[in-house]
């Protein structure tokens, strides 16, 4: 399997695309279709979005990688696990051969009774001992894993809360990050700056900068432009908007993209633009 750090630093097609996809809500391969149709460098898999029980996201992840030979990456969120029960998940994980994790919260649950035991950022620092072939307590494990340890960053809040955060994450393992969609590249330069002011050095580790396809009655995971929300009522596609987005975040010397299919009410993916887009994007 090929580390998705690795495969960024050596690959000259860009953009390098990761692309979001979700696991399906059954036992059906079917999703191996839409999958085998996206021409994206990683395929990322969701755990669990929407708060709905799907297929697990690293078997998810180990399907696509046998049956398409696409590159993956499986999320894992701390919000449904303890620390024993994550610490064992990924050990069967890392016996399958699968590498690149992405290390989430999850989107907490309406009712205030659920907590998490363990952060992100501490799943990171477990992972980084179990790579080094002991576990949370410091116990010697029958093997080392060696996962590449992916996170999140949230540039729509404090940027600098997300600055101190995600150079939490670095010191405790994270090689690579992902955001929420951005629409202006200025934010991107805002988080950089106060990044550098609060970790004292530049951010290293690639970013892969949200891209989300937009439709009107669609779900966004980030505040849409007023300007945007206007075109998409008076009919212009969220494919035609994702690419002028891109090309503003390419002016500005991005070449590492999280594609985001358009996310229906009920957090359905329409993989079939994403497909289109991509095709436009490559030509």
């Amino acid at each position: 399997m090929t580390r998705i750090t690795e495969a960024y630093r050596s690959n000259k097609r860009r953009p390098f695309v990761v692309c979001d996809f979700s696991p399906p809500r059954g036992a059906s391969l079917d999703f191996l279709d839409d999958a085998c149709s996206l021409d994206a460098d990683f395929i990322s898999v969701n755990y669990n979005p929407g708060r709905v029980p799907r297929a697990d996201s690293a078997i998810t992840a180990h399907l696509i990688r046998k049956h398409t030979g696409r590159e993956v990456i499986f999320s894992l969120a701390v919000r449904d696990m303890n620390a024993l029960a994550l610490q064992s998940h990924l050990l069967g994980v890392a016996a399958l051969g699968l590498e690149n994790l992405l290390i989430l919260g999850g989107d907490p649950f309406r009712q205030s009774k659920n907590r998490r035991v363990i952060t992100p950022t501490e799943l990171m620092r477990t992972v980084q001992n179990m790579n080094n072939g002991i576990d949370r307590r410091g116990r010697p494990l029958d093997g080392a894993t060696s996962f590449c340890i992916g996170g999140v960053i949230d540039l729509g809040g404090d940027l600098e809360a997300a600055a101190r955060l995600t150079h939490k994450k670095v010191e405790a393992g994270a090689e690579f990050f992902l955001t929420q969609p951005i629409f202006d590249p200025k934010g991107r330069h805002a988080f950089h700056s106060v990044y550098r002011s609060a970790a004292g050095e530049d951010l290293k580790a690639p970013v892969f900068y949200g891209l989300q396809i937009l439709r009107p009655d669609g779900v966004s995971f980030s505040p849409i432009p007023d300007h945007y929300r206007r075109q998409l009522r008076q009919g212009r596609s969220g494919e035609e908007i994702a690419l002028e987005v891109w090309e503003a975040l390419r002016r500005e010397g991005v070449d590492g993209i999280y594609l985001i299919p358009p996310v229906g009410p009920r957090g359905a993916r329409d993989f079939k633009a994403a497909a289109r887009f991509l095709r436009h994007l490559r030509s």
